[in-house]
C-alpha cells in the first residue's frame, strides 16, 4: 500500500481500511462499516515506561470525537455515556506518555472500541504493561505494536449508542486482537499475537496467545505486509510462548 505520508511505525507496513488516520505519535486505519478502528499502529519507544507508571505527564482524560471522520461514520461521547461498556483504548494511554500533547492523543474517539469494563480494567492492562515491560529489554531496539476488535459473526451482534438518521449505532466487537512484532538488536524479528474475548478474563494474556496468521484471518486484515518469504510466513504461522 503506497503512503505520501513517511511514519516510523509503518515501516512493515499496514493493512488497508477506509481512511487512515495519521497521528503523530501513532496511526490508526479507520472501519465507516463498524465506526471505530479497524486497526491502530503504534511504536512502543525503549527505555521510557519502567514499572507501568506515568513518570512524565499525568492522562489527559480529554475523551473527544475525531473530527478528520466524516460526522456520519464517526463514533461521539453520546454513544458510550450510560452504555456499560469502557471507551476502551487500543492504543494505550500509557504507551504515549512523554508529553501532554502525545498522550492526549490517544484520547481520540478513533482510538476507541466499546470495550467491557472487567476486560479493559483486566487482561487488556495486564497485556499492556507486560508489552512495555518486554520492551526495556536493553537487547531491544523497536517494539511494534498493533491492535484492533474482531467481529466474531457467530455470537448475536450488539450495539451501543443512538440510532443516526440510517438507523446505525457502534456495534460492539467481540473480541480483542494485539499483534506485537519486536525488532531486536541483533537484526532478528520476532511476533507474538493474541486474541480475547470482550468480558471478563480470569487469566494471564500468555493463555491466550494465538499465531498472527490467525489474526490476520480472524480480523480480516494483512498484518505486517512489507514483510515477505518463507522465514516470514513461518513466524506468522507459529505460536511462539509469550
Amino acid at each position: 500500500m503506497a503512503l505520501d505520508i513517511p511514519k516510523p511505525e509503518l515501516r512493515y507496513g499496514c493493512p488497508a481500511a477506509d481512511q487512515i488516520l495519521f497521528n503523530r505519535f501513532y496511526t490508526v486505519g479507520y472501519s465507516y462499516y463498524f465506526r471505530q478502528a479497524k486497526w491502530t499502529l503504534e511504536i512502543v519507544e525503549p527505555g521510557k515506561h519502567i514499572n507501568d507508571v506515568d513518570d512524565d505527564v499525568t492522562r489527559q482524560n480529554n475523551f473527544r470525537p475525531d473530527f478528520r471522520l466524516p460526522q456520519r461514520f464517526r463514533g461521539d461521547l453520546s454513544d458510550y455515556r450510560r452504555s456499560g461498556f469502557d471507551r476502551g483504548h487500543l492504543v494505550a494511554s500509557a504507551n504515549q506518555d512523554q508529553s501532554a500533547l502525545q498522550n492526549s492523543e490517544t484520547y481520540l474517539l478513533s482510538n476507541m472500541s466499546p470495550q467491557a469494563p472487567q476486560f479493559n480494567r483486566g487482561v487488556w492492562k495486564v497485556l499492556e504493561g507486560e508489552i512495555r515491560s518486554k520492551n526495556e529489554s536493553p537487547d531491544i531496539h523497536e517494539t511494534y505494536v498493533m491492535a484492533g476488535p474482531v467481529f466474531d459473526f457467530e455470537f448475536q451482534t450488539e450495539f451501543i449508542g443512538q440510532a443516526d438518521n440510517n438507523g446505525i449505532k457502534i456495534p460492539i466487537p467481540t473480541h480483542f486482537f494485539k499483534c506485537v512484532l519486536v525488532e531486536w538488536k541483533s537484526g532478528r524479528l520476532e511476533m507474538w499475537a493474541f486474541e480475547f474475548e470482550n468480558k471478563a478474563v480470569n487469566a494471564e494474556p500468555s493463555r491466550f496467545v494465538t499465531s498472527t496468521s490467525a489474526i490476520e484471518q480472524r480480523a480480516g486484515i494483512n498484518i505486517w505486509p512489507n514483510l515477505l518469504g518463507d522465514d516470514i510466513e513461518a513466524q506468522k504461522s507459529n505460536i511462539n510462548p509469550w
